[in-house]
């Protein structure tokens, strides 16, 4: 059996040409590719640019005629720019986005053409909601759905369309998306960061959550994904022997990077440059033939939607340098997985970062004040958040290669620790002036110290504080940052509403000054969240004993990770916070736990067709081959044959043992899938494929690599790690 083998491509061959000059500086030419601000005061009226700024800034409506003017500005910039079509851009609940291209083009009453694009279209579309999931929202012949301008997200420019990003909500009113309920989570935020935000600075109106993502990814060439039916149906490979050389040199993190990658890499640098997308950092990761890229940070909005749109770009920038872009979580077994370290803060519209404590005393409190709410929130939610980064794919990869486990704790390092553990202490009530001064001395004014040299990272952590924002680590690199974004957004607006509710009652009832009625809430929150605080190894058993002991869960599968979605506590909040209805909150799940069938049922497909189209045919073609030499030696040694054709016996006899199990452990697992395929309900049919029929997956897969290295390198039919793993 013949397979495709690796052929090097130069750097010149792999490039396609770049309307970006080699030597120009990138900020030259940085959103030239977005209807931004600046393009905004070129081609909008004052009235108009001024309408869509108070949409963006405080949420205001924007009118009919307004609509009409801001259409007609796009549409003259971008056909300027090449433009021949547009699209209302969305965020359905695949994953991924959408959308569906109208032409400019129209024809008057008496059959002239022209160019036409106006404020109805810009506001408003109807796309078909049926064919997207819906988790029972939708019945399948009620085909409307409408998709909403986001006016806080600008359009841009990819190749010859207009993208317009929207929210997509049914006929009836519920989203139908991720951005629309992460909108609505920024906003609780804003409100509630704002209301506490005041206590330090009455100038502050607005905080913006902040997100810098890190994107991990696998590069390999193309020809050989396309060689691998795994690959190309499933994004991962479902068996494959480790290569004798993986990650354990430790020397491609941070090595060199290959110059083909390096290729990709500029390439898409550039593209991401005219769309806006500032991204900053690009190095090797641990595994091999993995990487990353990083951006600045931005509104949190924003940025999910930069990430989405990077991502397709990164398949068509890999797809003309002739590579394939691995964004599965773990698509290879034995080395490190891929994540999304999802680093978030808060910033106000006066410049000020409230994660970052600044130099004194007041500034410092400030700090304390959104560092103890936010450990409040994921303490009180910590299931919650751990269901919002579940998926199929990123099963496979939390807790394993450096990945953070299922159980949600959060580190804040040594030093820290010790100044919370101080404000415990701190007497509850009135405080006298020597209290005040010694509090804000000896505990508050520690802390711009200790920032300067925090103590190390925990990369085991899922939720760690790193000097100046959060970072959450288990988000998986596929995987849309709306959904832990609006997760993490509610929490903690929601725990700094509450904040601000004692702290006034302390204020208003109690006569407390404002500090001491701060410090007597954040002392009792320090106490009461104290469980989620752990700064040690994450993957110890140890940890898992303590974390059973702390009652913090430990769900490691995705049908029992979202089960809290639907929890009494947890459609209060949603509800509470006005970010999705019960009914909305349903219908994710249902979805969720539809994906992850539908996940399964595909990988267990295709686990069949390699046992039975690939592995199995090879192992017994190979075997017939010694077979029939084993037949040439007793034909000319006789009987002295036996002891030459020992060796071949053994391997023969081996092969024919793992090619036993393995038809035994897939036809077993092809019959689970059978049942499990009946069940109705969706809670129980995703139990079943993840307790009766991905059981079978490791076994299959353990048998189907222990015949890769039985069988010889030419008569094994799939590409192997060794070829996949080492781009040039």
């Amino acid at each position: 059996m013949s397979k495709i083998r690796f052929t090097a491509i130069s750097e010149s061959q792999s490039r396609t040409p770049l309307t970006i000059d080699e030597n120009g500086r990138r900020s030259e030419h940085f959103a030239t590719n977005v209807f931004n601000e600046e393009k905004m005061l070129q081609f909008l009226t004052k009235e108009a640019y001024d309408s869509v700024k108070g949409a963006i800034f405080s949420g205001s409506k924007i009118d009919r005629k307004i609509a009409d003017q801001v259409a007609e500005a796009m549409k003259c910039w971008a056909i300027n720019m090449g433009a021949t079509h547009y699209t209302h851009w969305f965020q359905p609940l695949t994953g991924t986005t959408a959308e569906k291209h109208d032409a400019f083009f129209d024809l008057l009453p008496d059959g002239r053409a022209l160019e036409k694009f106006g404020g109805g279209q810009l506001v408003q579309q109807e796309p078909d909601a049926s064919s997207f999931p819906h988790g029972g929202i939708r019945n399948t012949f009620e085909a409307r759905g409408y998709t909403a301008w986001d006016p806080t997200s600008p359009a841009f420019l990819y190749g010859t369309t207009l993208c317009i990003p929207t929210i997509f909500v049914a006929y009836t009113g519920e989203a139908l998306d991720n951005k629309a309920p992460l909108l609505r989570a920024l906003s609780a935020v804003d409100s509630a960061a704002t209301g506490v935000a005041k206590y330090f600075d009455k100038n502050v109106s607005k905080v913006n959550a902040t997100l810098g993502w890190e994107q991990e990814y696998f590069l390999i060439d193309e020809s050989l994904a396309m060689s691998r039916p795994d690959l190309v149906m499933t994004g991962r490979t479902l068996v494959g022997q480790t290569a004798a050389k993986g990650q354990q040199l430790d020397d491609h993190y941070f090595g060199v990077i290959p110059s083909r990658v390096l290729s990709f890499m500029r390439h898409l640098e550039k593209e991401c440059t005219k769309l806006g997308i500032p991204v900053k950092t690009r190095h090797n990761e641990v595994a091999p033939n993995q990487f990353e890229l990083a951006p600045v940070f931005e509104e949190a909005n924003l940025a999910v939607d930069h990430n989405l749109l990077l991502m397709d770009v990164m398949d068509k920038v890999a797809e003309s340098h002739k590579l394939k872009v691995l964004f599965h979580e773990k698509p290879f077994a034995g080395i490190n997985g891929s994540g999304k370290h999802n680093n978030w803060s808060l910033a106000t519209d006066t410049g000020v970062n409230l994660l970052s404590p600044g130099s004194t005393p007041m500034k410092n409190l400030q700090f304390l004040t959104f560092f103890v709410n936010t450990i409040k929130a994921v303490d009180t939610y910590e299931e919650l958040l751990r269901s919002s980064i579940a998926s199929a794919s990123n099963d496979h990869r939390l807790g394993a290669n450096e990945a953070p486990p299922a159980i949600f704790s959060i580190f804040i390092g040594k030093q820290l620790s010790s100044v919370l553990d101080e404000l415990e202490g701190v007497s509850k009530g009135k405080l006298s002036p020597e209290e005040k001064t010694e509090l804000k001395l000896n505990v508050v004014g520690k802390i711009p110290e200790i920032m300067l040299d925090n103590t190390d990272r925990n990369r085991t952590s899922p939720f760690a504080f790193t000097g100046n924002k959060f970072e959450m680590r288990g988000v998986g690199s596929k995987t849309n940052c709306a959904k832990p974004m609006m997760v993490l957004n509610t929490i903690v607006a929601k725990q700094l509403n509450d904040f601000k509710k004692e702290v006034d009652v302390l204020i208003d009832k109690k006569n407390l000054k404002k500090d001491e009625a701060i410090f007597n809430v954040l002392r009792e929150y320090i106490k009461t969240s104290k469980r989620i605080r752990f700064d040690g190894d994450g993957y110890s058993q140890e940890w898992e004993k303590e974390a059973k002991k702390r009652k913090l869960s430990n769900n490691r599968t995705t049908p029992d990770a979202i089960q809290v979605l639907t929890a009494k506590d947890s459609l209060e909040l949603f509800n509470a916070m006005n970010v999705m209805s019960e009914v909305e909150v349903r219908a994710r799940q249902e979805v969720e736990l539809e994906s992850y069938i539908m996940h399964l049922q595909i990988e267990g497909r295709v686990f069949n067709e390699l046992v039975y189209g690939y592995v199995i045919p090879a192992a017994i073609e190979y075997q017939n081959i010694l077979l029939a030499n084993v037949g040439g030696l007793k034909e000319i040694y006789g009987a002295g044959y036996k002891k030459l054709s020992d060796s071949q016996l053994d391997i023969i006899q081996r092969i024919s043992g793992h090619l036993e199990i393995l038809k035994t452990k897939t036809d077993a697992m092809v019959n689970e899938r059978k049942k499990a395929n009946v069940i109705a309900d969706s809670k129980s049919k995703a139990d079943a494929y993840c307790n009766k029929v991905k059981p079978y997956f490791d076994e299959i897969r353990y048998h189907c690599d222990k015949l890769e290295r039985l069988v010889s390198d030419k008569h094994w039919p799939l590409t192997k790690y060794r070829e996949l793993l080492f781009v040039k």
